[in-house]
């Protein structure tokens, strides 16, 4: 007999500080009720379709060009050190490592466009399908990796996004 598994929210059994590397002010959070669903049924949504549709990816071009939304870095801390990811002002990036985010969650924005960034894909993927599971509707996986990600933040894609957008110098 199969069980049903249903994730559900927790609070935070831990209040944690930010690094020092890490902006206070990044995302004022708002909370919508979310949905838990059975990992089952979640699993039953992932057909050829779906994934054919690309409904489970974005691109870093798509990410920077949402407006106000949010990079989810799920790399650990000792990667963060190697390399740390600045995309202000055109995209708020949120680090916590994958281990971390089962109590972390309520930092994440629910009413934000959030993609999940790590250095393979493969810890994105997990995070991903365990917020989609939560009723996070607005979460995907980053595609491209990080070097799609830093030909966006050249000096030329940038100004074209913020001529674009109006606001070029």
């Amino acid at each position: 007999m199969a069980h049903a598994t249903a994730f559900a929210l927790r609070p935070s059994p831990r209040a944690r500080e930010p690094r020092e590397r890490e902006r206070k002010d990044v995302v004022a959070v708002t909370k919508a009720p979310l949905e838990a669903r059975s990992l089952e049924g979640l699993l039953r949504e992932l057909t050829f379709e779906f994934f054919g549709s690309g409904k489970h990816r974005i691109t870093s071009e798509e990410l920077l060009s949402a407006g106000a939304a949010v990079l989810l870095d799920v790399r650990s801390d000792e990667e963060l050190d190697l390399l740390s990811l600045r995309l202000a002002p055109d995209l708020t990036v949120i680090h916590i490592p994958t281990h971390e985010v089962p109590d972390r969650v309520e930092e994440i924005p629910v009413d934000l466009p959030v993609a999940v960034f790590c250095t393979a894909g493969t810890r994105a993927a997990m995070v991903y399908l365990y917020l989609h599971a939560l009723g996070f509707d607005q979460v995907r996986v980053l595609s491209g990796g990080l070097s799609e990600l830093v030909s966006h933040a050249l000096p030329g894609a940038i100004w074209k996004r913020r001529r674009a957008a109006g606001n070029a110098s």
